[in-house]
């Protein structure tokens, strides 16, 4: 009887509104990692900033997530790396070619984007994050720094 309620309750919904729970479900299961994250960014009082001496000290402490950190945190760097040289590439041929302020400004912008997506493919390929956890060790991070500062 309950079987027969909800598919009829089912069929009852439009065609519009049963493609919108699909597509639902299938987001939020394609972002299911901001939820790691969740309990960090809905607290009631913010965590308190930490520096990168503090980030060291973990990485230190401990044996099974600190190198995986320290490698993520090498990973940001070919990134920042990367956007800075597609900014300054992209905005100079863009510059070079047409003189127009508002398309070399889109040209650094987008020349940012970029450069920062193949630094962070460099870095994936180059330190082999793909073997790595590197959202568990950011998680174990947060974790840590939460104990430390309360």
């Amino acid at each position: 009887m309950v079987e027969s309620e909800s598919s009829s309750a089912a069929e009852s919904q439009s065609f519009l509104r049963q493609h919108w729970n699909g597509w639902k479900e299938f987001w939020a299961d394609r972002f299911s990692f901001l939820e790691n994250y969740s309990r960090f960014t809905n607290r009631d009082k913010p965590l308190p900033s930490w520096s990168s001496s503090d980030v060291e000290e973990f990485i230190a402490s401990d044996p099974v997530y600190g190198p995986t950190l320290k490698t993520a945190r090498e990973a940001a760097n070919y990134g920042a790396v990367g956007g800075v040289l597609g900014a300054v590439s992209t905005g100079a041929f863009a510059w070079k070619y047409s003189r127009s302020p508002h398309g070399a400004a889109l040209a650094l912008g987008a020349g940012a984007v970029f450069g920062w997506t193949f630094g962070h493919e460099i870095a994936n390929h180059s330190l082999q994050l793909y073997k790595l956890d590197t959202m568990a060790a950011q998680v174990k991070f947060l974790e840590w720094w939460e104990r430390k500062s309360q």
